[in-house]
């Protein structure tokens, strides 16, 4: 379920709410019972074991196998 942040204008006070995304407009109360709320614009940064790993060699050709010129059918 996802997390989404909230600010209150009336205490600014700064909190998260769990809750369905379709439930992601909805008023929501800050943690001392004001409900004059805004929800604020959250980044999110996605990184995996593809951003740490080495580059993937280039395509086309040039690596020493297979093609004309690199594996020794040119005579």
């Amino acid at each position: 379920m996802p997390r989404y942040e909230y600010r209150c204008r009336a205490c600014g006070t700064t909190f998260e709410l769990n809750r369905p995304m379709a439930e992601s407009s909805d008023p929501a109360s800050c943690p001392d019972g004001h409900d004059d709320t805004v929800k604020l614009l959250s980044t999110v940064a996605v990184t995996g074991a593809s951003a740490s790993s080495s580059p993937r060699p280039p395509s086309g050709g040039g690596g020493g196998g297979g093609g004309c010129c690199g594996g020794g059918c040119c005579g």
